[in-house]
């Protein structure tokens, strides 16, 4: 399923050739860049120099242009790993450019540490979805499902795992289910049975900046479950890319380690840092309420599919998470992309972005992120703009029964 937050706009979609395709994500790109009424801005609407000068600005505002530049992960880059280390109230923290690389070597770190390649993870994970299986080839690490559900794990099925593992890692907020998260009280209670089974616990928190509301807790009492967690810098803060682990300062130092193995080790990575930087001043602080006003978005969208008589709609979860969730619709991902973009096109709204098709046949689903720009949106005009959508969705149906 491609996500709305991350931009990457071509995933989940048909092969078309490549002139095709090309001249496709143009016209894209232009429709976004021209809404003026949008749920997130995202980064692949900006020009190169935009996205330099909104650097500049951002980075200006907190004296970091007058810092020099990082060589080889000191200066800037040593900077941000304190920030991450004092925001999550672990020990240390180390900046990798991938969330991919700091998941490998944080679960390989912990096989050798614990004596146990096994790693319990749940299938619809981003280390099973979305890495092409890293930790398992590149590692040699293997893999136990305590679940197939589509939600987080709980404390008695990590107890009745049928075989030793040594590290349980859980992503907060499980993606690919819709963004969800368990109950606090659950959330500890599966942390305390792994404990029992003397496992390790990661937490994949590339999302982990959101959760707080949801579970009404801090980062560092969130945080203060886990081993390690890994963090990221451009799903949620605006960043240009780049990730952190943190934890143990004696694990850190070793992933530090691993970094350098992995090609990690990147001789100046000050444009990442800063933006990352500037994303924790900024982004940071109002996730708060763009998770209040997603619930407001989604709970309009769904009456909205409802009141048109959509024969089967779900806005899942019902009451958002974080400030991300699923919409999905009886249509082909096709047709609901060409509806998007020519609402985009025609009243200068963009309402959803790309479509997918990753479950039953004859259904599409897209992610929703709501962001700074939403927070203007009223539930009416919510409720307009999917009115104003569906239209464009049965033009697009109608003009492919008379093909």
């Amino acid at each position: 399923m491609a996500d709305e937050a991350d931009q990457a706009d071509e995933v989940g979609v048909v092969d078309e050739p490549e002139g095709a395709e090309q001249a496709a994500r143009a016209r894209r790109l232009a429709a976004w860049r021209g809404s003026e009424r949008v749920l997130v801005r995202g980064p692949v609407e900006l020009r190169i120099g935009e996205r330099l000068a909104a650097l500049t600005a951002a980075a200006d505002l907190d004296g970091a242009l007058d810092d020099w530049v990082d060589v080889y992960g000191d200066g800037v880059v040593e900077r941000l790993e304190r920030r991450v280390a004092d925001l999550l109230g672990m020990e240390a923290a180390a900046f990798f450019p991938t969330g991919t690389m700091a998941q490998q070597v944080a679960l390989r770190a912990w096989a050798g540490r614990t004596g146990n390649p096994v790693v319990a993870v749940h299938p619809l994970a981003h280390l099973e979805v979305h890495e092409r299986d890293a930790y398992l080839t590149v590692s040699g690490l293997r893999a136990v499902r305590p679940t197939t559900e589509p939600r987080l794990p709980t404390a008695d099925e990590i107890r009745d795992l049928d075989e030793p593992f040594g590290t349980l890692a859980l992503e907060l907020p499980l993606r690919d289910a819709g963004f969800v998260l368990p109950e606090w009280d659950d959330l500890v209670a599966v942390v305390e049975a792994a404990r029992e089974r003397e496992a390790v616990v990661h937490f994949d928190g590339a999302r982990l900046w959101e959760s707080t509301t949801y579970f009404g807790r801090g980062l560092p009492e969130i945080a203060a479950l886990a081993d390690t967690v890994y963090v990221s810098f451009y799903k949620s803060l605006g960043g240009i890319a780049g990730a952190a682990l943190a934890g143990p300062e004696t694990l850190i130092a070793e992933a530090a380690a691993w970094r350098h193995r992995y090609g990690g080790q990147l001789f100046q990575q000050w444009p990442t840092a800063l933006a990352a930087l500037a994303g924790l001043d900024r982004e940071l602080p109002r996730l708060p309420s763009y998770v209040a006003h997603a619930a407001v978005v989604a709970r309009a969208m769904r009456e909205a599919f409802a009141a048109a008589g959509v024969a089967w709609s779900r806005v899942h979860p019902e009451v958002p998470h974080t400030h991300q969730f699923q919409v999905w619709l009886p249509y082909p991902a096709r047709v609901l992309d060409e509806a998007g973009i020519r609402l985009a096109e025609e009243t200068r709204t963009t309402l959803f972005r790309r479509w997918s098709e990753p479950g039953p046949p004859g259904l599409a689903a897209s992610e929703v992120t709501v962001a700074a720009p939403a927070l203007d949106w009223t539930a009416e005009e919510v409720t307009e703009a999917v009115a104003a959508f569906l239209t464009r969705v049965r033009a697009v149906l109608a003009e492919d029964g008379r093909r």
